[in-house]
Parts: structure tokens; C-alpha cells; sequence
């Protein structure tokens, strides 16, 4: 540490995992305000809280990526959003070209928007919804799946698998000896895995025969010399990638944007009467409530400091980008949801070379989801006789999220 005085940060001791999950908002404003750079005993790790300390440790030559003991444990290596190099770039260069804006708008609106308008011919007559079951998460979920290759999945398969995974990429509590505070939350996850290869190994099998234009074949062919594919064990941990976070980024992504313009009525209103504001409602939606919380992390390649703390090379920083994005050094009022705050870059999605391939897909998943909402059902409400939870640390947005319109 540096010979600076430092604010005594005895209270981090007291944290726990629970108090993470259930709302992280308090211990992240302290640390904002006393440490933006601290050690955080629960996690095991250094975290990083602010805007400016997540952006420059994201962006910096001294760090590169590394994966979280809990994310290593789920995903296994190499994973993409934990490796360097040549193989980090080897998956951006397998996965990118199928996420490009040119290549999203070719294909996006017909693959979002049937399954946008299949699940609400569901319940648009009923009155009444609970929009994570029932919307958010399975549009999410099927649209991502259909690009993958997973046709034959249930969205219910899908959404359990994500679940699954959640929680054990998460179980991060740590011992003060360096180990998992809890092994037997990897156990539903490894279970996750086993069914995921169960039904993927015999589709990989069958691209690999008769290569096809879902994403998955797409991976394993492309950039290769003729009549040689990627290993699928070099593929699977990046196939656990997106089947956690790319799975639920845009379903937790528009159910916050949901509960933020149902407190906002106004400019509700404002979004149902004009749709091209949806993408800025979207954009405020997950800077308010990142639903990619606190998922990556950073390690450093030599002595550096940063913000003041002095740290040795090879230590590890988990990067809390909900945090960054409630800075108030950044952002006036920052836990309010303002449609018509100045449209300032947020890290919802990352920064640096690690930040989200998937961005653009994401933002327009949402905008073509909302659009078709607000186009079947202009007069929804939320059901004020339930509460919205938000639960989530890693990973995070509302557990459900229940309305009513008149039919």
C-alpha cells in the first residue's frame, strides 16, 4: 500500500455475499466515496468503483483480462473474457464477424420481432403479465438461442440453463485462506454444463459434417484451413459465455428499463407515443440498472498504481461497471432513471478491447421487444400489489416484474 494515509476500510470485513446479491448499492457508494480502488475480503479481490478507475484500469497496457476464481471454476478456460493474446484474439476474430452492425441489421428485425409477437399473442388478451417469465427473458433467450444454432431448445430450457449458471459464475464468496467459501454452489452449474454438451456435442458433431449459418458453425469453421474445424473443448467455455451473460443481458436489460419509465410515468408516455425514443430509454435503462453488474475483472502486468494504491504485478481487479455507472463524479442524480439525462457513455457494456462483442445486438433485441410492448399493449401499467426485487451482484435486474392494462 501506499505510505498515504488511508481511510480505515474495516467495515468491508463485515460484508457479505448476501448483502452483495441483495442490493450492492450501499457498499458501492461507500467505496465510491472512501476507496475507489479497495480489497474486498468476501470477494478475495480488489475492486474497482468509480467511472474513471474502472475505465482507466479497463483501457490500460499495464492490465490485461483475467477471468474471476468463481467465473474459471463455471466457465472454464479459455473463455473469452478471461484470456489475451493470440486466443483472445483468435474467439473475438471466431465470434465478431456474425455481430457486426452491417451483418446484425441484415438479419436482426426478422429474427427478434416474430419471436417478440409470438410471446405476446401468449397473454396480450389476459389483462395482465409478469413480464420476466413471460416477455423479457424469453425473448431474450430465443432469439439468441435461434442464432446460436439451438432451434430445439425450449426457452424455458434456456432460461434454467442461464439460472444455473448465474449462480455458480457468482458463488464468489472467498475464505481468508484463499478458497471457495462455498464448492457445493458450482454443483447446479456443473449439472448446467453436462446437459448443455448432452445436446450440443451432437449438433457440434453435425456441423462439423454439414456446416450451417448458425453462429456455432460459424465457429468452428471459420478462419480455418480447409477441412479443419476449432476443437470443441477450445469452444465450449465461450459457448458457457454466451449462454449465461449474452442470454440474459437484454431480457434484464429491458425489464430495468420497464421498471425505470414505470416510475417515470410521463416519460412512459412519452416512449409509447414515440418509439424512436426507445433506444435512449434502453440506453438509461442499463446504465440505471447494468445488467452485467460486476462480472469482469482485470489483472496487472507489472507494478502500478492506481488511485492512489499501490499494486504488485499480478493482482487482480474485479470491475464493478454498475457501480461506475451510479458515480455521482460522473452523473447528476445517477439512481434516478431520467429518459432526458445527457447522453453521456456509460459502461454497461465494458470498455477497453474486452468490452461486449455483442453490443449492438443487445441494444437492437431490446429496442424491437419494446417496440412490439408498447405497440400491443400502449396502456400497460405496473401492478403496484406487487414489489419489483432486484437481485443480482455479477449479473443483475428485476426477479419479476408484474402488470395490468385494460383490454
Amino acid at each position: 500500500m501506499t505510505t498515504t494515509e488511508r481511510p480505515d476500510l474495516s467495515w468491508l470485513d463485515e460484508v457479505t455475499m448476501a448483502d452483495l446479491e441483495r442490493n450492492p448499492y450501499a457498499t458501492y457508494e461507500r467505496l465510491r466515496a472512501e476507496a475507489p480502488l479497495a480489497y474486498v475480503p468476501v470477494l478475495g479481490s480488489y475492486v474497482a468503483s468509480t467511472e474513471e478507475v474502472c475505465r482507466e484500469i479497463a483501457t490500460s497496457p499495464d492490465f490485461e483480462a483475467v477471468i474471476t476464481p468463481a467465473g474459471g471454476r463455471t466457465f472454464g478456460h479459455p473463455a473469452v473474457i478471461g484470456v489475451n493474446g493470440d486466443v483472445h484474439a483468435d474467439l473475438r476474430t471466431m465470434i465478431e464477424p456474425a455481430l457486426q452492425p452491417a451483418e446484425v441489421d441484415r438479419w436482426v428485425d426478422d429474427l427478434v420481432r416474430p419471436i417478440a409477437r409470438r410471446y405476446l399473442e401468449q397473454f396480450e388478451s389476459d389483462g395482465q403479465a409478469e413480464l420476466v417469465a413471460q416477455f423479457c427473458e424469453p425473448v431474450s433467450v430465443r432469439s439468441l438461442g435461434d442464432l446460436l444454432g439451438l432451434h430445439d431448445v425450449e426457452s424455458d430450457k434456456l432460461r434454467e440453463w442461464f439460472a444455473k449458471l448465474n449462480r455458480s459464475f457468482t458463488n464468489a464468496a472467498m475464505t481468508s485462506g484463499g478458497e471457495f467459501a462455498n464448492p457445493e454452489g458450482f454443483v447446479e452449474g456443473d449439472e448446467a454444463k453436462a446437459e448443455i454438451r448432452s445436446i450440443v456435442d451432437p449438433l457440434i458433431d453435425k456441423w462439423i459434417e454439414h456446416p450451417d449459418d448458425s453462429a456455432i458453425s460459424h465457429w468452428l469453421h471459420d478462419g480455418m484451413p480447409p477441412g479443419q474445424t476449432r476443437e470443441r473443448e477450445y469452444i465450449y467455455p465461450t459457448i458457457y459465455v454466451y449462454l449465461l451473460g449474452a442470454m440474459q443481458e437484454p431480457g434484464h436489460g429491458m425489464a430495468s428499463t420497464l421498471v425505470g419509465l414505470f416510475g417515470r410515468p410521463e416519460q412512459l408516455e412519452e416512449v409509447v407515443d414515440d418509439p424512436t425514443l426507445i433506444p435512449r430509454a434502453v440506453a438509461e435503462g442499463v446504465r440505471w440498472t447494468s445488467p452485467i453488474w460486476s462480472a469482469t475483472a482485470r489483472i496487472s502486468t507489472k507494478p502500478v498504481t492506481v488511485a492512489g494504491v499501490d499494486l504488485p504485478e499480478g493482482t487482480p481487479v474485479m470491475m464493478s461497471y454498475g457501480s461506475a455507472n451510479h458515480d455521482t463524479g460522473r452523473y447528476e442524480a445517477p439512481t434516478t432513471y431520467d429518459l432526458h439525462r445527457p447522453p453521456l457513455p456509460h459502461l454497461a457494456f465494458g470498455a477497453g478491447n474486452h468490452a461486449c462483442a455483442g453490443i449492438y445486438f443487445a441494444n437492437h433485441t431490446m429496442r424491437i421487444a419494446l417496440e412490439e410492448l408498447f405497440e400491443a399493449i400502449p396502456n400497460l401499467e405496473r401492478d403496484t400489489r406487487a414489489g419489483v426485487e432486484f437481485w443480482g451482484w455479477g449479473f443483475r435486474g428485476p426477479t419479476s416484474l408484474h402488470v395490468t392494462w385494460e383490454v
